[in-house]
């Protein structure tokens, strides 16, 4: 009976939204960030479809699954989008995030997702989550080194303070934030005094892309994008989700079925596409979220700034000097990676997890392939270690 009791009780653990909350909301802002930047600065995407679209997710998605599970901007989507801006047109942007949403949505709703995740064996998560997190670590790092002084006194302030609930870390980091870009940019004050209050409700646009943009952006884009998503937004955030919060376990399926609805609708607003990630939760957890309550707080915030300030956004973003959001996305890889795990004993485990970690910190789904083929290849008797 009292089992019955306690296990009914976890199941319905409600979302928090205390002090550590408001602190681990804003443990994704250094994966979050540079792409809001680039698709408003370089792809020209209307900053309150951006803003509004992450909110509106994030804050669902909270909701839902009562875990730090973060929403994200698809990696490899953004990184095309923004570095080959001169060709992608925002059109194939949104085709690309609607053909990925209909391609996640008709995985778990055929139940397909669970028969895919099967190839993700314990060494292949393993090393999803140990080349992941070496790949932020490693970007975190290039993040700080235009400006090391201020890099060095963000690291040690996080190390002091990351176990301190009466002042935690990333509160110290953005104030830190804040101190410096008022430091090296002078007339940031002045900048900020122009920000105006301006109301702006969301409105749907029925035809975001021509069916031209669609194949455009599924080819260019969406497809190559698939395999990062299985590998990182699927299956290694499942286990991560059920490693570190076992009393709020999800599926392969459900969240599937979360980056397919989310990026369905997601165009209609002139959205980015978005996806779940390991890094993110990792991100959020390690500055003290332990409930869906901080993906709420931070998606309220986006909501915010989308409908009353997404003219001035330009302005409020300098307030976040790059080597600070290094410092963050530095300690989000850390902990992804130190999360990696036991992978097991014997020596072809071993193999099969550095093999998708080393070329998962080129390509996650070069990674998760790679993985996947040494795997059979042992299996099979083809290649012996």
């Amino acid at each position: 009976m009292n089992t019955k009791i306690e296990t009914h009780q976890k199941q319905n653990i409600k979302n928090q939204y205390g002090w550590m909350e408001w602190a681990g909301a804003f443990g994704d802002l250094g994966i979050l960030l540079p792409f809001i930047v680039g698709f408003i600065g370089v792809t020209k995407l209307d900053p309150f479809g951006i803003l509004f679209s992450f909110g509106l997710s994030m804050v669902l998605v909270g909701l839902v699954f009562r875990t730090p599970m973060p929403v994200q901007p698809m990696k490899l989507i953004g990184g095309i989008a923004i570095t080959q801006a001169a060709v992608v047109s925002p059109g194939m942007i949104w085709g690309a995030g609607f053909f990925t949403g209909l391609l996640w949505l008709v995985l778990s709703v055929t139940n397909s997702i669970s028969h895919v995740a099967k190839l993700a064996t314990k060494p292949i998560i393993c090393g999803i989550a140990l080349g992941l997190g070496l790949s932020f670590m490693g970007n975190g790092i290039k993040m700080m080194t235009n400006s090391w002084m201020i890099a060095i006194i963000a690291l040690l302030i996080t190390f002091f303070l990351l176990k301190s609930k009466r002042f935690p870390a990333m509160f110290a980091l953005l104030l830190f934030g804040c101190v410096v870009a008022f430091i090296e940019t002078p007339d940031l004050i002045q900048q900020l005094s122009n920000i105006r209050f301006k109301l702006q409700v969301p409105s749907i646009n029925f035809v975001p892309f021509t069916l031209k943009e669609l194949f455009s952006g599924a080819l260019l884009m969406a497809i190559p994008q698939a395999p990062i998503t299985l590998g990182n937004a699927v299956v290694a955030v499942s286990a991560e989700n059920n490693r570190l919060f076992p009393d709020r376990p999800t599926t392969e399926k459900k969240v599937a079925y979360s980056v397919g609805l989310v990026n369905l609708i997601a165009p209609f607003f002139g959205g980015a596409p978005m996806c779940h990630g390991v890094g993110g939760m990792a991100g959020h957890v390690r500055f003290g979220a332990k409930t869906g309550g901080a993906v709420v707080i931070m998606g309220s915030i986006l909501l915010t700034l989308a409908m009353f300030f997404s003219g001035s956004i330009d302005i409020i973003l300098q307030v976040f000097p790059e080597a600070v959001l290094g410092v963050i996305l530095f300690f989000a890889g850390l902990e992804v990676a130190a999360g990696a795990g036991k992978v097991g004993s014997e020596r072809s485990d071993f193999y099969i997890m550095l093999i998708t970690a080393g070329f998962g910190m080129w390509n996650m789904g070069a990674g998760f392939l790679a993985g996947v083929i040494m795997q059979f290849f042992l299996a099979k008797g083809w290649a012996r270690v």
